[in-house]
């Protein structure tokens, strides 16, 4: 099983009226509450670990997980709010307002981690605000920390700016993240954030000295490339009519780890012997799944055979 650690949130995505009025529609979202679905839907075994509300908003997300198939054994329900997040589509890229003081998922602790995982988890998927606010960004860390060596640790930072004070310090902290993941995907907005001016091709291999078997760049149009200490491979982006990229980042990263497990690629050691032929076909894949989803409104992945058909 590949299992999601981290925020789980409603989306407020805007949207219009018959009669011109503007207003937003709650939406079940988090990155990597996002994962856990994208990764069902697309065939991979997947499962949720974090805090979620017992108001209304958690019920329909744990409702969604539910109705995708995503184990919730690792769920907890605490008498907390839910964390909401207000979506704007002005920019090219999704801007984002989060409310989460007090909020169940960002309040997850230690207590909340099983003391042990079952033998069938061999991947844990960690990113996005819940490694950017406390005390979730302790206790994941230390989660990381603990299981690091013993299952495959994917990590996707999904970088949201406003919730950083300090930009150096959060890039120090998340450099300790890297080293701890097999498996980083990262965008090359994030990369620019986090380090502006500086080559991909020298991040890239500052990166994989520091210990990830595998790392995964998405491009937006250009597509995606992926790199090992062994090969760099890159695939074109995927021609699709535009409808908005919620959620095309996260339906990337579900698409990545399903296939990657499908095709027996997904534990560290193999990662990173992976061959050309393989990491091609993956990368083709997420592209193809990241499409769909930006060719619709919100977040919405395909599902496995909506991709066959294609």
């Amino acid at each position: 099983m590949i299992v999601s650690c981290g925020e789980s949130l409603i989306d407020c995505v805007p949207m219009s009226g018959r009669n011109g009025e503007s207003g937003f529609r709650p939406c079940v979202g988090g990155s990597p509450y996002n994962v856990a679905i994208a990764t069902a839907r697309l065939g991979g075994p997947a499962g949720f670990l974090g805090r979620i509300s017992t108001d209304f908003f958690g019920d329909m997300l744990v409702s969604a997980l539910e109705a995708n198939g995503v184990d919730r054994r690792f769920v907890v329900r605490r008498d907390q709010p839910s964390t909401l997040g207000f979506v704007s589509l002005e920019d090219e890229e999704p801007q984002y307002a989060f409310y989460s003081n007090g909020a169940a998922d960002r309040m997850l602790e230690a207590e909340d981690i099983p003391a042990a995982f079952p033998a069938d988890v061999e991947c844990l998927q960690f990113g996005s605000i819940s490694l950017m606010q406390e005390p979730a960004a302790t206790t994941l860390e230390s989660l990381m920390r603990r299981e690091h060596g013993r299952r495959t640790i994917a990590l996707d930072p999904n970088i949201r700016p406003r919730l950083i004070a300090d930009r150096e310090g959060y890039a120090r902290r998340l450099e300790g993240w890297v080293a701890l993941a097999d498996l980083v995907k990262v965008s090359r907005v994030d990369l620019d954030w986090l380090y502006p001016g500086e080559a991909v091709e020298g991040i890239l291999e500052r990166w994989l000295a520091a210990g990830p078997r595998l790392i995964v760049v998405t491009m937006g149009t250009d597509g995606a490339l992926g790199a090992t200490e062994r090969l760099i491979v890159t695939v074109s982006g995927a021609s699709i009519r535009l409808v908005d990229t919620v959620g095309a980042g996260d339906t990337f990263h579900g698409a990545l780890l399903a296939r990657l497990h499908e095709l027996g690629d997904l534990e560290a050691d193999r990662l990173g012997a992976i061959g050309e032929g393989d990491l091609r076909d993956v990368l083709t894949f997420a592209n193809r799944a990241a499409a769909v989803t930006c060719s619709r409104q919100g977040n919405d992945p395909p599902r496995l055979q909506e991709l066959a058909a294609s």
